[in-house]
């Protein structure tokens, strides 16, 4: 997880200038930290790091589920707490909860932004893929957002959504959807096409 700090200035340098001593659940002994942080000590911020990149990674942990990103969210927190240090403001609230609201915040835009890459590789699937109803497909023009994506799907029945989506966003062949999903092959046909439809038919209304 450090391989980012070690290459800002507190990484780079020896230590050097005025420290304080870290004590266990001192929070007068981190804004002291951070006070001198926001002056440009890297060794204070050396000791900010040990006190809080533990805490950091865990809010990451817990929100995004993945070690490899999680990590990376906690570079990122440490490192603004770095560039960001003299904008912290006492009355607001400890150097901890402060750090761990920034860990949160990071964690949680990391999050909305894969879902947003999710959405529109689901539509630009959707807008690429040729079902056999050709003629079908065509008229199904998706101008969509992220909301208009979960609408849509949530009006669909189970079993063309389940269709669908393995068809635009699993790139499977009708033949493989019925595999999947155990069902005949001419009920996926069925449930493709009437699900397409039932798009369009929305689609007609909405414009």
């Amino acid at each position: 997880m450090n391989a980012t700090l070690q290459n800002s200035p507190a990484r780079e340098t020896t230590h050097h200038g005025p420290t304080v001593t870290a004590r266990p659940d001192r929070g007068a002994d981190l804004r002291a930290l951070v006070a001198l942080v926001a002056r440009g000590d890297e060794a204070a911020f050396d000791q900010l790091y040990d006190r809080l990149a533990g805490p950091v990674l865990g809010v990451a942990g817990r929100v995004l589920r993945d070690p490899a990103q999680s990590e990376e969210v906690a570079q990122e927190v440490m490192l603004e707490l770095w560039r960001s240090a003299g904008r912290y403001r006492p009355d607001r609230g400890t150097v901890l909860s402060w750090a761990l609201t920034i860990a949160h915040r990071r964690a949680v835009d990391r999050v909305r932004a894969a879902q947003a890459a999710y959405d529109r590789d689901w539509l630009d699937a959707v807008r690429s893929y040729a079902p056999v109803f050709d003629e079908v497909a065509e008229q199904v023009e998706l101008r969509l957002d992220q909301e208009h994506v979960r609408r849509l799907l949530g009006s669909l029945t189970k079993g063309q959504r389940e269709s669908l989506t393995l068809a635009y966003y699993g790139g499977c062949t009708q033949a493989q959807i019925a595999a999947l999903l155990g069902t005949p092959l001419g009920t996926v046909k069925t449930r493709i096409r009437d699900g397409l439809i039932r798009l369009r038919d929305q689609l007609a209304v909405e414009s």
